[in-house]
């Protein structure tokens, strides 16, 4: 049946039939509020199996042809959210440890997958992606004569027909979504601003130096032909979800938060955060209101299963615990290589409140055991396993190709036996100079590198090195890599300025 729908571009009407329950968004909501719904679409299971034959010969004619928009990390195969915010967030740290200031454009696009105009569609899979002949009339038949009907409360209502928008609910969708937002890149990249996409969530952010702010410019121009390339395929910005923040030093934030209130009528995020995909940027890219949210949503998920644990078996307070703790701990935590032990304590004792509550624990009784006896990872090590886990994709080309560039195999100028031995580059020393508080200094291993003010390194480029630094009672630091050298800096601390000064020591023989 799949073969011959494709060989005659037809697609079964019983196919195209949709069933949408309301779903209450929150149970505090009002359900006498019509917008307090969400409308979830249900799909015949057969028609799911057969998208999916055609998704696997989409994707593969897209790989094939380099189709794909390189910065769109939605709903392909080794992309992920974190993928695509260790790219953000190495060019913007990257960006501060030259000196520039960045500003984060947060776009947000309201009911986009409801609006979709199947014709703007079709045009785009035949001259955008190549597809025509009987391809393009399966495509056509799958877009045409859809159907949806309401079902609550064990009634139903007449059929109606769906004129816009990709199919909510199946495989196919949310592929020819990312079609339907191909010329977005190459709109933005003409005013040479950075970006990236996960689905219609799409990030805009600027790097300038503190003089530069005429540069502001080009992001206003830019807005402007998003807007003008949504209005003219039937998608809306919505202002109000939309958010811009500057990532900066505090002194240089201030001065060009002054110029940038508004960008082409989006107003500038009055908090010192903003969410970007479910991770909370801060303007200092500490990331400590981020971990200050895990812990509050954790905590309390935590009592919750705690009041309840006596009643559940060992097996299904575990699958609570990683449903509702870990995969908190766990979600983008690479980005939080390099933190600070403060910062990181405060998830550990999450980890170890989630242990004792499972284990049944007592306070004062050693958590490390209890850890082991789990087979847990305490968070420092899960970070550090998912920093490896990245390099490893990397290598094995496992990862998105914006990622290949963050990792740089070390080739010796002569002869080496460590020629082999599948180490990564890593530079021979960190050029520091920068104006800084000495709170916001931020050491990492092996991860990205210094907080603001610090030549950062890329976020990737010494993993799997094994590197490691020493801090002695004298404020220096020695860092060591696989090639046996070592770098010495020393730390000289003024009220408002921090120099280090760094120094090639001597190979230890």
């Amino acid at each position: 049946m799949i073969n011959l729908s494709l060989i005659i571009g037809y697609v079964p009407q019983a196919f195209k039939l949709a069933v949408v329950k309301p779903l209450l968004k929150k149970p505090s909501l009002d359900p006498a509020v019509l917008a307090n719904y969400r409308p979830i679409s249900n799909l015949p299971f057969i028609s799911k199996i057969f998208e999916r034959v055609v998704v696997k010969q989409l994707t593969d004619h897209l790989q094939r042809n380099g189709l794909f928009e390189e910065f769109q990390s939605g709903f392909r195969a080794h992309h992920s959210t974190e993928t695509a915010l260790v790219k953000v967030t190495n060019d913007l740290l990257m960006a501060s440890d030259s000196g520039l200031i960045s500003v984060l454009v947060l776009l947000d696009l309201s009911a986009a997958f409801d609006t979709v105009d199947h014709n703007i569609l079709l045009e785009r899979l035949e001259h955008a992606v190549g597809i025509t002949g009987t391809a393009l009339q399966w495509f056509v038949s799958y877009l045409s004569n859809r159907l949806q009907f309401v079902h609550v409360n064990g009634e139903s209502s007449s059929p109606t027909k769906v004129s816009y928008g990709v199919p909510q609910g199946s495989v196919l969708g949310p592929i020819l979504f990312t079609l339907y937002m191909l010329p977005i890149g190459s709109i933005i990249r003409r005013q040479s601003i950075n970006s990236h996409c996960y689905a219609d969530d799409t990030q805009l952010y600027l790097s300038m130096k503190p003089g530069n702010t005429h540069q502001l410019v080009k992001l206003q121009e830019c807005l402007k032909d998003i807007k003008t390339w949504m209005a003219a395929n039937f998608l809306l910005l919505n202002p109000d979800k939309t958010e811009v923040i500057v990532l900066s030093p505090e002194n240089l934030r201030n001065m060009v938060s002054k110029q940038i209130l508004t960008l082409d009528g989006i107003t500038l995020a009055s908090s010192n955060a903003v969410r970007n995909l479910g991770v909370i940027f801060d303007q200092d890219m500490s990331f400590n209101a981020h971990i200050k949210q895990i812990c509050k949503t954790a905590f309390f998920h935590l009592r919750n299963i705690s009041k309840v644990r006596n009643i559940l078996s060992q097996s299904d307070a575990e699958k609570l615990v990683h449903a509702f703790i870990t995969s908190r701990l766990d979600y983008c935590n690479s980005l939080l290589s390099g933190c600070p032990k403060n910062s990181l304590k405060s998830l550990q004792l999450i980890q170890n409140a989630a242990a004792r509550v499972l284990t049944g624990t007592r306070k004062r009784e050693h958590i490390s055991p209890v850890l082991a006896s789990l087979h847990w990872l305490p968070v420092k090590s899960r970070i550090e396993f998912k920093i490896l886990l990245l390099t490893y994709k990397v290598l094995n080309n496992q990862a998105p190709s914006y990622l290949n560039d963050l990792v740089v195999p070390y080739h010796p100028i002569r002869a080496l036996r460590s020629r082999s031995a599948g180490l990564l580059a890593v530079p021979e020393y960190l050029k520091v100079e920068w104006e800084a508080e000495p709170s916001v200094f931020r050491p990492l291993f092996c991860g990205t590198s210094f907080q603001f003010g610090f030549r950062r390194l890329s976020l990737l480029s010494r993993l799997g090195l094994k590197l490691s630094f020493l801090l002695n009672n004298n404020n220096d630091v020695y860092f060591i890599n696989s090639r046996g050298e070592i770098t010495y800096f020393s730390l000289h601390w003024t009220h408002s300025l921090s120099e280090a000064v760094g120094k090639q020591a001597p190979r230890e023989q």
